[in-house]
């Protein structure tokens, strides 16, 4: 685990894809007038002939894309989180989830990272209306390795994909190894309370868990990268271990990462769940660390959460 430096997700996203594209000339890359700043300006140098720039028209990218698939390419469309998931929804659910075309769809900025720019700009129903369509993989990597590794599996994956990133620096602390759609990883063991995060949230739980060890509370921490779907058997274990969950992200708290928790534990292990995220609101503009300090999202709201449903 490294916490030394910081990378930009959509640099490593953009990296990502450059060598999945040296790899297979399958791979071809689609912006809706946002290809540099989604990484993909060194795609498009190389390969100009393989990129395709469509300006602001989301729903007809989505359309092509499964037009592309049916080809042989595997399309990958990144652009602003909610322009790639709430704009087109109707042609993501049709022409790729119903006709099962692979096809990746990339959302940056997620969550609340446009911050400044309102709600319009926030992304907090994706994991929730992306999961509803069947066949479809809902990933969001945690830190630069796991984006890094979860491009590589989204491409050898078969079938459509949604990948949300973020846009704040993020610091590197999974280990650097091949990503399997599906699976969890156990951060930090502990026995009092397990919590469950993903994407840019695991770094100040973990934080958060580091403070909670000096007050004398176990916190077991769970990273999730794959929020559909989930790693049922790594979450009943720790449920098993500990009887007490607490998931984090920044999505709405109702149809996200905690409602699929506590779907999976009220069939497997039954146990008290308190679920952290924002409010089905819409959120406020502003720097985005005051914003996820305002609904105690950083680390240390996490921790006196943790601490308050602990009973300590």
């Amino acid at each position: 685990m490294s916490t030394s430096e910081t990378r930009d997700p959509r640099k490593e996203f953009g990296a990502a894809v450059f060598a999945a594209a040296q790899k297979n000339p399958a791979v071809v890359a689609l912006s809706a007038d946002s290809g540099g700043s989604s990484g993909l300006g060194e795609f498009q140098k190389t390969w100009p002939g393989r990129y395709f720039e469509f300006g602001i028209m989301e729903q007809g990218v989505v359309g092509v894309a499964s037009g592309l698939a049916t080809t042989g390419r595997i399309p990958v469309f990144c652009a602003i989180a909610p322009f790639v998931t709430s704009r087109p929804y109707e042609m993501v659910r049709n022409d790729c989830g119903y006709m099962r075309q692979n096809v990746k769809i990339v959302g940056r900025n997620g969550g609340i990272t446009y911050s400044d720019l309102g709600s319009t700009h926030h992304s907090l129903e994706d994991f929730a209306i992306m999961s509803m369509i069947p066949g479809m993989v809902v990933l969001c990597p945690q830190d630069p390795n796991e984006i890094r590794n979860a491009v590589a599996a989204m491409i050898e994956h078969t079938g459509p994909v949604y990948m949300r990133i973020g846009n704040e620096p993020l610091p590197v602390f999974t280990q650097d190894k091949p990503f399997v759609i599906g699976k969890g990883s156990l951060l930090r063991e502990g026995k009092d309370i397990s919590i469950i995060s993903t994407g840019t949230l695991t770094w100040p739980a973990l934080e958060a868990a580091r403070e909670l060890a000096a007050k004398g509370l176990s916190a077991e921490v769970i990273g999730m990268p794959t929020v559909c779907p989930l790693d049922e058997d790594l979450i009943t274990a720790s449920a098993r271990k500990t009887g007490r969950i607490i998931t984090i992200e920044e999505h709405y708290i109702p149809g996200g990462l905690g409602s699929a928790v506590a779907a999976v534990c009220a069939q497997n292990q039954p146990v008290p769940i308190k679920m952290l995220g924002l409010p089905k609101a819409y959120a406020g503009s502003g720097p985005y660390k005051d914003i996820m300090s305002y609904y105690g999202l950083d680390a240390a709201g996490i921790a006196k959460a943790v601490e308050g449903f602990c009973g300590k």
